[in-house]
């Protein structure tokens, strides 16, 4: 992996392949900060070839591929950060939107030295890979949406909740909670029905994340920003057309509580060609429960589809389709 020397510098990670572990190579994983001037990000990468970046959803970490990354780095160069205000990245200064996360991934790719990259996220990271290949269609190569949001208003009432006010201090008090205790208290008594019992586990290691001020406040206010008490209320609908030429996969799971999955199927019939995967029994958090599964059909969707490349007469083009019907 090279780390840039524009404002990169390397933390820690080693250079030695690891023992396999399930059959996939362990590969050198280095983690590492970029500066830029909306504050630091930090980031894991692994691997060598077309670059892969990686979004986490609300409230997580880059942590959240840690299942993944092996896998894919034995074809890409996965590259996993930490959204604004979110894990070990800098807080931003105040735009918490899908606009801005995007807009900060852009920078960060940029930095890093990637013209273009495939763009993979999942929950709120695929409605800011969706909003990533609106703003910036020239640095997209593929999209892949894992459990994404914004394909619908729909929403589980436990993200709702977290946009009313007093949610600060729940999600303090649940945080601050023993491993063990936290997750009892997630299954039994907040979760049950308004979560898939294979996401316990995700969930409570979110929720421990949420410790520290900086990183509850980055989770409060992305998802107020997206959110309110009725669901979802900023969608991809609009920009649908945008997509026509863009490779996408859409990979979920058949139990998931958090978004409905009739979003993914309704979203799927909406474009030209897309790769669609459901994964049985999963819930919301398929790339940490089904892993997998998610790396084989990540695999078979990079390894069969061309990176999109952007044309700016065509861009024109699929701007005023609609306005011109």
């Amino acid at each position: 992996m090279i780390v840039s020397s524009g404002g990169s510098r390397r933390r820690n990670g080693g250079s030695e392949p690891k023992p396999q572990r399930d059959g996939v190579q362990q590969v050198a994983q280095t983690d590492a900060v970029v500066d830029l001037p909306g504050g630091t990000i930090a980031y894991t990468t692994a691997g060598t070839g077309e670059p892969l970046l990686l979004i986490h959803g609300l409230g997580g970490t880059r942590r959240t591929w840690r299942l993944v990354i092996d896998s894919l780095a034995a074809t890409h160069t996965v590259i996993a950060p930490d959204l604004p205000g979110h894990g070990e990245s800098n807080a931003p200064a105040g735009d918490y939107s899908l606009g801005a996360h995007a807009a900060a991934m852009r920078d960060f790719v940029v930095a890093l030295g990637y013209s273009s990259t495939t763009v993979a996220g999942h929950s709120l990271g695929g409605g800011i890979a969706l909003q990533f290949a609106y703003q910036f269609p020239s640095h997209t190569r593929r999209l892949l949406l894992i459990s994404s949001g914004g394909l619908g208003p729909e929403l589980s009432v436990v993200l709702r909740a977290a946009t009313l006010p007093g949610a600060a201090p729940v999600v303090a008090g649940l945080a601050s909670l023993p491993e063990g205790v936290r997750r009892s208290v997630l299954e039994t008594v907040i979760f049950p029905g308004l979560l898939a019992r294979q996401d316990a586990g995700a969930a409570s290691g979110l929720l421990r994340g949420l410790a520290g001020p900086r990183q509850r406040q980055a989770f409060l206010r992305t998802a107020r920003s997206v959110v309110d008490w009725h669901g979802q209320t900023v969608g991809a609908s609009r920009q649908l057309v945008l997509l026509t030429d863009i490779p996408v996969s859409i990979i979920w799971g058949s139990n998931d509580k958090t978004i409905p999955p009739d979003h993914h199927r309704a979203f799927a019939r909406q474009l030209p060609s897309p790769d669609v995967v459901e994964i049985p029994d999963a819930g919301h958090y398929p790339h940490e429960t089904a892993p997998t599964e998610v790396t084989s059909a990540m695999h078979a969707f990079l390894d069969s589809t061309t990176p999109f490349t952007y044309d700016e007469a065509r861009w024109r083009e699929l701007l005023t389709q609609t306005s011109s019907r």
